[in-house]
């Protein structure tokens, strides 16, 4: 079959985008549903990534599709933590500015370079994220971690969970995760700085080129 629309990683990919928008509707008082559709939504991620490669269908649309349903629902949930702790405001306002920004330049500059995904990293790029993007388990533990810093968050504002040694589970864990969902946005700022670098190097050598002429 070569209808990309109906590539099975796809087929999951709606529906993850399905689970993110009903996890958004549930959000600002059902934090149980809500928690438990974005969760599902996000392990999702994972599968239609190891549906595409088992199934060899891999697609520019898929990958694309995968990228934004990422990146909007982590935003979505950050605008949400925004309302429940105006008094932080700034930090989850900086942290949706660099992982957007950051992830659009990058997918900008390897469009321009002409690379396949934008996985892949050119020789003169990081080597943090080549290793970041070649690693999955590191991958999977990066955006593991911050999904969970976040979701706690959320979760922190209606309960704190079980206690577990006199603490909440929900305040614990979003304290072990909060170095990673830092370390992510070093990583995002990383990446962001080698796009903007490889963009000056692009019209470099275009305008070497023009004059060669």
């Amino acid at each position: 079959m070569d209808n990309v629309f109906l590539f099975v990683p796809n087929l999951i990919g709606y529906g993850r985008v399905l689970l993110a928008l009903l996890s958004l509707y549930l959000m600002a008082e059902r934090h149980v549903a809500a928690g438990v559709c974005y969760v599902i939504s996000g392990l999702l991620d994972a599968l239609d990534g190891h549906a595409a490669r088992l199934l060899n269908q891999s697609s520019r649309f898929g990958a694309m599709l995968d990228q934004l349903t990422d990146r909007c629902a982590t935003m979505c949930l950050l605008a949400c933590l925004c309302a429940f702790y105006p008094h932080r405001m700034l930090w989850f306002q900086l942290s949706m500015a660099i992982d957007i920004s950051c992830h659009w330049i990058h997918l900008h500059v390897t469009t321009l370079r002409g690379r396949g995904s934008h996985k892949s990293i050119g020789g003169e790029g990081s080597a943090l994220l080549r290793l970041y993007y070649t690693s999955r388990p590191l991958l999977f533990c990066m955006c593991g971690g911050n999904e969970l810093f976040y979701s706690m968050l959320y979760l922190l504002h209606f309960t704190e969970g079980p206690a577990v040694l006199g603490l909440g589970l929900v305040r614990v864990l979003a304290w072990l995760s909060a170095p990673v969902a830092v370390a992510k946005s070093a990583i995002a700022l990383v990446q962001g700085y080698g796009a903007w670098a490889e963009l000056g190097r692009l019209d470099i050598e275009e305008r070497a080129a023009a004059k060669a002429l």
